[in-house]
């Protein structure tokens, strides 16, 4: 493909975060490549068409990047643009994440009314998250707390919790931020406390593997540093066999060092309830950042996370 033969194809969801995302990575290879045309192309995803249902009960696997990549296998499109978290960790024959990129603040933020905290909020109060993940680790500092199912786009959410549905919720900062509500943050949950999922705040942008032309597109876009931190996150996740439901959380950071880039790798597994938390941590060289992550997660194996998932 020239820049000037046709237009790239970019798909996306339709939900104003995914279009903002799609839009920052149109405008990303615009810049890099002179007189490159990008089309948006919006494709209705089984999470998108299925907003009530806790997602734990759809499945988790795929229910944002199924239909996606079904449009990328057919042609309909040339790119599917995703947040990275909601990637499987299995690969897809036929398709490859060309480009990890523009993660922004990886953590998860606290929305409600009055300015409330984490710590701050009364006895017993409702709580909406999506994620078990975000549960069994809410559960764990504050046990009292009456966590709720909480579905729609993140602009729904912030109004669910600004118009009193529910006395907080707990999101990801990158999605508030990305669209202008971070006023609406009364705390950023330290990663000593709660940790993100795998990939959270990151982009993943995937075509097919055989167009040469658009992985060319794409290559300059692929960060290094944000390559290096989410496959250690996601191998953490491989190796415990789960996906987006399981109560799993992962974080890393590079580092300079003498011996050269290391990958500095935090997991937790959780119980639903809580009440058990598995912490592990361990460092590797960069360029072995899924493999630092896999081994990670054999240390969680063997400190009992089986028995959690």
């Amino acid at each position: 493909m020239t820049t000037a033969s046709r237009a790239l194809r970019l798909g996306t969801r339709a939900s104003r975060l995914a279009r903002w995302q799609t839009a920052h990575i149109a405008a990303a290879l615009r810049g890099r490549h002179e007189g490159l045309g990008c089309t948006e192309v919006t494709v209705s995803t089984e999470g998108d068409r299925d907003d009530r249902t806790p997602l734990p009960e759809i499945g988790g696997k795929g229910v944002f990047t199924e239909a996606l990549e079904a449009a990328l296998r057919s042609g309909e499109i040339d790119v599917a643009v995703h947040s990275l978290k909601d990637v499987p960790v299995e690969a897809t024959p036929g398709l490859v994440l060309a480009a990890l990129c523009f993660r922004a603040d990886p953590r998860d933020v606290v929305i409600a009314r009055g300015g409330h905290t984490l710590a701050t909020l009364p006895a017993g109060a409702r709580v909406g998250t999506c994620s078990n993940r975000r549960s069994a680790q809410l559960l764990a500092l504050r046990p009292d707390l009456q966590l709720l199912p909480l579905r729609g786009n993140v602009d729904t959410r912030v109004r669910k919790a600004q118009d009193g549905e529910y006395d907080a919720i707990v999101i990801a900062a990158a999605g508030v931020g990305r669209l202008g509500l971070a006023d609406a943050v009364t705390e950023y949950l330290p990663l000593d406390q709660v940790l993100p999922a795998p990939g959270q705040g990151a982009l993943a942008v995937q075509c097919r593997a055989d167009d040469a032309d658009v992985l060319a597109l794409l290559r300059d876009l692929d960060d290094p540093d944000v390559r290096a931190t989410t496959e250690a996150e996601r191998g953490f996740l491989e190796g415990l066999g789960g996906g987006c439901a399981a109560p799993i959380a992962a974080h890393a950071r590079v580092e300079e060092s003498p011996a050269g880039r290391r990958v500095l790798v935090r997991g937790v597994v959780a119980s639903l309830d809580g009440r058990v938390v598995i912490r592990v941590a361990t460092v590797g060289g960069a360029d072995r950042a899924r493999q630092t992550g896999l081994a990670l997660a054999a240390e969680a194996r063997a400190r009992g996370a089986d028995s959690l998932l």
